[in-house]
Order: C-alpha cells, then sequence, then structure tokens
C-alpha cells in the first residue's frame, strides 16, 4: 500500500482529462486543490482516510460527471455551504463524509437536486465503472450493513451515502425519499432530530439503513415493514416511541436494532405495548413518583423532554452527607 505524504499539487489546467482520483489511505495533508474543477470529466474522486484539513470543497458540485465523492476520516470541518448551483452534483450517486467535523444543517439543495440516485434501475443493463473499453475498472471502500466492504467493481445501478460520525442537525429532509435507488443511507452519530421521514418507504431497494446514535424521536414508520430487501437495520439510541414496525424483514430484526430507545414496545422486544400503543416501561416510569432520596450515588441524571411535571418544590438537596452524588443534570425541555 502506498503512503504519499505532503499536498496534492494544485496544478489541474483546463486540459485535464483525468476521470479517476483515487488517493486513498495515504498521509496526505494541506487542501482539496481548487484547480480539480478543470478536470470536467472527473467521474470518481477519493481521497478517503487522509488527513487533509479544508472546509467542504462546493465547487466539487459543478462536475458535471461526478458519481463517486468519497471524503471519508479527514479533517473537514465547518458547516456544509449551501448550494450554489440549480442542479449540483447532477449525476452523484455515492456520497462518503463519514469521520469529518463537519457541523450544521444539511443544505436542501443537496438532498434535493441529486438526481444521479432517481430511477437507476430503470436504465437497462447494469455495468461497471471503468475505462471506455473497460479494460480497468473503478473500486471503491465503503460501509456496508457495519462493515467496511471494498467493492472491486462498481455497478453503474448503485447508490449510497454515509454521513456517519460528523456533527450534523436539524431534521432528516422528506426529499431522501426521492433517492429510490439508494441501497443505504448512514447517518448514525450526528445530532439529527425530529422524526424518521415516512418517505424512507419509497426507497424501494434500500439493503440497510443506519440512523442510530442520533436524537430522533417519534414512532418508526410502518410503511417501512414493506421494504423487502431491508437486511440490516440500527435505529438504536435515540428517543423513539411507540409498536416496532411488523411482517417481511422486520420480523428479522433483533433487541440490537433497537437498543437505547425506551419508549419502544412489540417484538423482538421484551417490552409490550400497552392498549395506548406505547410502552409499558415508559408509562410506567412517566406516572411514577420517585423520591430523589431513593437515587443512589450517581454521576448523570437526565431528565431531557421527559414527560413530567415539578410542582410545589422550595428546597431541592443534590447532596449526601454534605457532598454533591450527582455530577451531571440534564433536565432541558421539561415542564416546570
Amino acid at each position: 500500500m502506498n503512503r504519499f505524504q505532503g499536498t496534492i499539487p494544485d496544478t489541474f489546467d483546463k486540459k485535464c482529462g483525468l476521470n479517476n482520483i483515487n488517493f486513498n489511505g495515504n498521509e496526505l495533508e494541506g487542501s482539496i486543490p481548487p484547480s480539480l474543477v478543470h478536470c470536467r470529466n472527473m467521474q470518481v474522486l477519493d481521497l478517503g482516510n487522509n488527513k487533509i484539513k479544508d472546509t467542504f470543497p462546493r465547487w466539487l458540485e459543478t462536475l458535471p460527471e461526478m458519481q463517486v465523492l468519497v471524503l471519508r476520516s479527514n479533517k473537514l470541518h465547518s458547516f456544509l455551504p449551501s448550494s450554489m448551483v440549480n442542479h449540483s452534483f447532477p449525476e452523484l450517486r455515492i456520497l462518503d463524509l463519514a469521520n469529518n467535523d463537519l457541523a450544521g444543517p444539511l443544505p436542501k439543495g443537496y438532498v434535493e437536486n441529486m438526481k444521479g440516485m432517481w430511477n437507476l434501475d430503470e436504465q437497462g443493463t447494469s455495468s461497471y465503472m471503468g475505462t471506455r473499453n473497460f479494460s480497468y475498472h473503478y473500486s471503491v471502500s465503503l460501509t456496508i450493513k457495519g462493515f467496511e466492504i471494498k467493492l472491486e467493481k462498481i455497478l453503474t445501478i448503485f447508490a449510497s451515502i454515509d454521513l456517519s460520525n460528523t456533527m450534523f442537525v436539524g431534521e432528516i429532509s422528506s426529499f431522501v425519499g426521492q433517492h429510490n435507488s439508494l441501497r443505504g443511507p448512514n447517518l448514525s452519530h450526528n445530532s439529527f432530530s425530529g422524526q424518521i421521514p415516512e418517505s424512507i418507504g419509497n426507497l424501494t431497494q434500500l439493503e440497510w439503513l443506519d440512523l442510530s446514535s442520533n436524537k430522533l424521536n417519534g414512532q418508526i414508520p410502518h410503511k417501512l415493514a414493506d421494504l423487502t430487501f431491508l437486511a440490516f437495520l440500527n435505529l438504536s439510541d435515540n428517543r423513539l416511541t411507540g409498536p416496532t414496525p411488523q411482517g417481511r424483514q422486520f420480523n428479522t430484526f433483533e433487541n440490537a436494532s433497537y437498543h437505547g430507545n425506551i419508549g419502544l414496545c412489540g417484538f423482538p422486544l421484551s417490552r409490550g405495548c400497552n392498549s395506548d400503543g406505547l410502552s409499558k416501561m415508559a408509562s410506567e416510569i412517566s406516572s411514577r413518583q420517585m423520591p430523589l432520596k431513593s437515587l443512589k450515588s450517581s454521576e448523570i441524571m437526565d431528565l431531557s423532554n421527559a414527560d413530567m411535571t415539578i410542582k410545589g418544590v422550595r428546597n431541592m438537596s443534590l447532596s449526601a452527607h454534605g457532598h454533591p452524588f450527582v455530577f451531571a443534570i440534564n433536565i432541558s425541555n421539561m415542564q416546570f
């Protein structure tokens, strides 16, 4: 394996005829050279697993042939800028920005305009990406169903998005449901909030879905149970409530798919649902009177978003024998 160091020279001119640049797994630093914008025939740009320190190069969205963009595991930072053109990334179908310090909400224009992920299965016979005479096929390494896998050949009908382990916030746009050729979105380990878009149920080619470790709430859309190819599901460590969908692929998922969502109930979880379709455990906790003196030594108390009220309190002591026993307490969004 190569271990190139230094920076990528900013010397690409208007005669650039490159189709594929793959520097994955080196020790390259500096920024992504802006002169790459001259490479109008670029189909694959893979700079993943380096030490590149830069903001997101928004000019990449203007490259008309770009189909695969991998910038994972670098030091990209700051907010993802809004699209500066009407049709950004018109052919993009594999996007991997995982393990960076990108933050803020996802620009609406990017989510809406990536039409390269639409209707790929209607293009007739599939083939592999490569040189025109197919003497050389392009390859890429992606995280698929929780495992890093190298695709020695890239099918022209394959589409995926990986934005995991970044710092994105806000709601997941319902427009994601337009990308009906997506095989798998990985949006895990961010701070996405709001509900899971029901439009994800339109992604008929979906094979994996990872939305774990976010701040998603509400119920799991039952329309997801219609996804016949869904083989991997991870919704753990969110704030989801209500019954889990049943039938088809959902009958194959285990507890780990839902871990850390105390408000969920139904198969395969051991928590049953009450007559209102709510988790019996969550209902008991929300209605239970629990004196603080019954708490033993604790480091973290998280009551955020709890459906409970505190009234008539004149004095509250969080100490044991004169010494604090709760080092961190979160009571945001509670009712007082």
